[in-house]
């Protein structure tokens, strides 16, 4: 009998267990299906900071470009560095209707740029090898 425990409790374990690289490719699968379908589902109506700074403004265009008229704080607004890079305002080259590329892009390179961090941060973690190739161990080191 407690060998049937034993075995039965080990299989569930090993089956429930799931890796840090099978959790990574799982959440970068949600992430990619969040950013390429749920953006299309976004308002365009400016909420949050953009609403707050506008209050007392109105927005009108002209010449295809928003003019704020009124008083309000977003009147002193300079625009940004990258806002004629190929990503700015969550479109591709200005294009409105690849939202869901850019936002596919962004996860993307948010990706890419975690992956390098946690590579750089684990190879400063390895114990250096020494002349003759193992590595050296770290324990009876002071800091």
């Amino acid at each position: 009998m407690y060998l049937l425990r034993t075995r039965s409790r080990s299989t569930a374990s090993r089956r429930a267990r799931v890796s840090a690289n099978q959790f990574l490719v799982g959440f970068a699968l949600v992430a990619v299906t969040v950013a390429g379908l749920l953006s299309y589902l976004a308002g365009s109506a400016p909420d949050g900071l953009d609403a707050t700074t506008q209050r007392g403004c109105t927005v009108s265009e002209v010449g295809g470009v928003e003019q704020l008229d009124g008083t309000c704080i977003a009147q002193q607004a300079n625009q940004h560095h990258p806002v004629n890079s190929p990503l700015a305002g969550y479109t591709v080259d200005g294009n409105g209707a690849l939202t869901g590329v850019a936002g596919v892009l962004g996860v993307a390179a948010a990706f890419a740029i975690l992956v390098a961090l946690v590579r750089a941060i684990g190879a400063r973690r390895r114990p250096a090898p020494t002349s003759d190739g193992t590595a050296r161990s770290l324990a009876g080191r002071t800091p």
